[in-house]
């Protein structure tokens, strides 16, 4: 999750008179201390007390180097921009094995848990054409598979030789996987299996 710069209390700041210490160098559980002797730990360390978790009963803090802790926030902040509004596209075929499928379906769930859209792309070569109801059948797999992900911007469609959907992706606090961890990122594809293309201006 990440927090509003802005909106952090630190040290002296922190208005709660308890709080959850965790150890951010160790993620070692301190436990509730009074916020004084929480802060007096922290000064010992070198450190800065700073509260991440304010709505919690009480509040939790981490004792980490406050000007690193900004750091590592606005790049996570950065990061998130640079990523969101961008749509993906992920390559399936008709005789795709399960094992192809599903690392597809969690990379899919990876792009949309970060704000992303997806475009499913089923491209038919050869003689599958003369089973365009076995790539319909894929399609509407994931869609299903990735329903509590995103949902269905463009229903599935025949263009040329190929069947294409896109998604959005679910509010943050509606989305759950079904196929992977969050921050569990499977293998990247190979050669032509994903690209990436910029959502056109509005």
């Amino acid at each position: 999750m990440l927090i509003n710069l802005k909106d952090i209390r630190y040290n002296e700041r922190i208005r709660a008179r308890e709080v959850r210490v965790i150890n951010g160098i160790t993620n070692e559980q301190v436990g509730v201390l009074r916020t004084d002797e929480a802060l007096r730990r922290a000064r010992a360390l070198g450190l800065d007390l700073i509260e991440i978790a304010p709505n919690a009963q009480p509040p939790v803090c981490r004792i980490l180097d406050l000007g690193k802790f900004r750091y590592d926030m606005s790049k996570q902040e950065k990061d998130r921009k640079n990523t969101a509004g961008r749509v993906k596209e992920i390559k399936f075929r008709v005789n795709i094995d399960e094992h192809d499928y599903l690392t597809k379906i969690r990379r899919a769930e990876e792009f949309l848990d970060k704000g992303n859209k997806v475009k499913i792309h089923l491209q038919f070569r050869g003689r599958e054409m003369a089973h365009k109801e076995l790539g319909m059948e894929v399609v509407e797999r994931v869609r299903g598979d990735l329903a509590t992900m995103g949902h269905v911007d463009m229903d599935p469609r025949l263009v040329g030789r190929a069947i294409g959907m896109t998604l959005s992706p679910l509010p943050a606090g509606k989305r759950k996987r079904k196929f992977s961890k969050a921050g569990e990122v499977p293998p990247e594809p190979e050669g032509d299996e994903l690209a990436e293309a910029a959502v056109a201006p509005a």
